[in-house]
């Protein structure tokens, strides 16, 4: 018989074991979610420091407001009441290069470079990879409310200081915050997203996965969505506003 190997979760009639532990008696109730999900990723128990700023981290993306993601879920949940779990997907799928996977295109922009400069000068290296861009936009830099400056950067900052944890990944990007204006003639915030994917890679989490615990993060605030949205429906409302305002046209042919 074949048999499948694994350190996450197995069963047997008596017990269930989940990362080596049993999970009623050792997990339930004395490890976090956010621990948790960090344990799971990486198959270690993560330091209280690494569990501080891993959650600051899911803290962060959790909601933004009424961007698409939390628009197409509300709306989902309008037409299909009866479908949670299709509203939460329709949120999560909107999740791309423009609204959350900026954290998995910052921590791989940012890793990519600092891989191959193990004790680098942080401002030359960001300048010559800025330069390198050219007009290509580098992932977290700027954002379209925060003109002068995200408050979720300062804090990521200052709380990865307080816990040790500033590592390659945020130095680049801190040094990259400083010489872009040399290059592009303007000042750009870090935005936050850009940050969450520095830290992320910082503390050595998969980069494959790292849209994935901004989906984690945003999961939470569209089940908070879904909430608002029973106790204060606005989802009827927005498909009216386009409902009874479209107008007719002729087709453009090319």
């Amino acid at each position: 018989m074949t048999v499948y190997e694994t350190a996450l979760g197995a069963s047997t009639p008596d017990t269930i074991t989940l990362l080596g532990k049993d999970l009623a008696r050792d997990v339930m109730g004395t490890v976090g979610f956010g621990e948790l999900s960090f344990w799971l990723a990486t198959q270690r128990r993560p330091s209280p420091g690494e569990t501080r700023l891993f959650e600051a981290v899911l803290a962060a993306l959790a909601d933004h407001g009424f961007t698409p993601t939390a628009i197409v879920s509300r709306l989902t949940f309008l037409s299909a009441p009866d479908s949670v779990q299709g509203a939460l997907a329709a949120g999560l799928l909107g999740g791309g290069s423009r609204f959350l996977g900026v954290t998995e295109d910052a921590g791989r922009f940012l890793d990519a470079v600092v891989r191959d400069h193990p004790d680098p000068d942080w401002d030359a290296l960001a300048l010559d990879t800025v330069r390198a861009q050219g007009k290509a936009r580098i992932p977290g830099l700027g954002h379209h409310v925060h003109k002068n400056g995200d408050p979720r950067t300062a804090r990521l900052y200052q709380i990865a200081e307080e816990e040790g944890l500033v590592g390659p990944h945020l130095r680049l990007f801190a040094a990259i915050g400083r010489v872009h204006p040399q290059v592009l003639g303007k000042t750009l915030p870090l935005n936050g997203a850009g940050t969450c994917g520095a830290v992320l890679a910082d503390l050595g989490l998969p980069l494959e996965l790292l849209r994935g615990f901004a989906l984690l993060a945003r999961t939470a605030g569209l089940i908070g969505q879904l909430a608002e949205e029973l106790r204060n429906p606005v989802a009827n409302e927005i498909f009216l506003s386009v409902d009874t305002n479209t107008r007719s046209v002729a087709p453009v042919e090319e």
